[in-house]
């Protein structure tokens, strides 16, 4: 659950959004103007601001403004009906995560709700794990002992001290820029990391942001900027999620993996590429490629050093190592000793499927170390989902326990289990899963996010 202010000085927008955003789980304020906004903005415990660009004769990029300079690590996303590049442009460099522009379709904006609080929450973790280890940013640490980790470690390894472009795959919050920054640690390069989500930057701007601008290239240009390919000089460039990448940028990244240089928006000369590419995808981009949604020679060039890292549930051994990780941290975080598990809670713990990987199991015991009243976290701390997936509720649908039972999680743990089980005979098809269950494909991506089912 997050704190959401929304912030638009028409009622029934506000009203919309709120009812919106807390049938999604979240905590959410409103507020209709600038003041009021700030007031609550002050108290400093804002996960997102969702914010109307025109506030009455006031603006949302003071507020935006205003958000940034009191709390850096609460996001700010815009919605507005007056769009420019100018304004956007204005927007993103003064820290704003996105904008979404008015009027807008309803799964479109959940999305980049969604992006917007998992990019505060892997910052927060970054954060937190850095101050942990007490070394500096590039030092992370590949965690496991299964055979696929043993792999991912022993290729990163051998890929560590070549220039070849590697590309990272796997289900999302499995640790894919983990293992990008453990390429460039142990690569030496003595250049920066630096990270760009290619899915999260408007389609506008990405372009500008990766290969840079010349000044009057187009509206709001007032000034020249470089690229990410040249601000990284002989380092390394992460492109997270490579495959949401827009066409018209594919041809150029292309470019610039072949000739190994680029070129920026409006301007006439090329300029050299040192960086070392590194990228990144939750999507299978052979079938990407196949359907017409991604470049083939694009996919070839960068596909030719592939780690594929495997989901939690297929390396159940790593699992303890995670909970003792993640225990001793937001424990240490929350300034309170470690608290241990009861074996109900481990035995739960141990035996979930965990869909959002180890991004899911820092959040799931994150919550149980807040929420533990004692020493020890017992079921009643975790989250509904995992006690309604535990083989012993969920295997006698038809008996009430003596002591009762939790109707709506076992109800949950029977949704979810048939949801999953049409996934796998329809091959991953969400079109067919969703006839096996005769539901629409809009109600059957619901529900999909409803238990943080793959990337609904």
């Amino acid at each position: 659950m997050a704190k959401i202010l929304v912030v638009d000085d028409e009622q029934s927008m506000r009203e919309f959004l709120e009812i919106l955003l807390t049938k999604a789980g979240h905590e959410v304020s409103a507020a209709s103007n600038l003041s009021s906004a700030l007031t609550r903005a002050a108290e400093g415990d804002l996960d997102l601001v969702l914010s109307d660009l025109r506030l009455g004769a006031e603006s949302g990029i003071s507020l935006l403004e205003a958000v940034k300079a009191r709390a850096p690590s609460t996001e700010v996303v815009i919605l507005t009906a007056f769009a420019t590049t100018e304004n956007a442009i204005q927007a993103m460099k003064l820290g704003a995560y996105d904008y979404v522009l008015k009027p807008f379709k309803v799964d479109e904006l959940k999305i980049v709700v969604g992006k917007a609080l998992e990019h505060r929450s892997l910052l927060a973790e970054n954060r937190v794990l850095r101050h942990r280890v007490g070394r500096r940013d590039e030092a992370f640490e590949i965690v496991g002992k299964s055979a696929g980790v043993d792999q991912v470690r022993a290729m990163v390894e051998k890929v560590a001290r070549a220039k070849t472009t590697v590309l990272i795959t796997g289900a999302s919050g499995t640790g894919k820029e983990v293992v990008a920054r453990a390429i460039h640690a142990r690569g030496q390069s003595g250049g920066s990391f630096l990270a760009i989500n290619c899915g999260a930057i408007p389609e506008g701007l990405i372009e500008s942001e990766l290969f840079g601008h010349e000044k009057g290239s187009f509206t709001g240009a007032s000034d020249s900027k470089a690229g990410l390919f040249e601000v990284a000089g002989s380092g390394t460039l992460f492109l997270d999620e490579v495959g949401e990448l827009p066409p018209p940028v594919q041809v150029k990244l292309l470019r610039a993996l072949q000739e190994r240089r680029v070129r920026r928006v409006g301007g006439s000369t090329d300029l050299p590429v040192a960086a070392r590419i590194v990228a990144a995808t939750n999507r299978d981009l052979g079938a990407e490629v196949l359907r017409g949604r991604f470049r083939e020679d694009l996919y070839y060039r960068l596909n030719v050093i592939q780690i594929h890292l495997p989901a939690l549930k297929e390396r159940r051994e790593d699992i303890p190592l995670f909970l003792d990780l993640f225990l001793e941290r937001f424990a240490a975080e929350q300034g309170r000793p470690r608290p241990s598990l009861s074996p109900e809670a481990e035995r739960i713990l141990l035996g979930y499927d965990y869909p959002g990987n180890v991004r899911e199991l820092a959040n799931v015991v994150e919550r149980a170390v807040t929420l533990c009243e004692k020493d020890t976290i017992q079921p009643a701390d975790l989250p509904a989902p995992l006690r309604s997936a535990d083989p012993g509720v969920a295997e006698r649908p038809t008996e009430l326990p003596e002591k009762g039972v939790d109707l709506q999680a076992h109800l949950d743990a029977i949704e979810r289990r048939l949801l999953l089980q049409a996934l796998e005979r329809a091959g991953g098809v969400k079109t067919e899963a969703a006839r096996l269950l005769a539901l629409t494909f809009r109600s059957f991506r619901y529900r999909l996010a409803k238990y943080g089912i793959g990337d609904a």
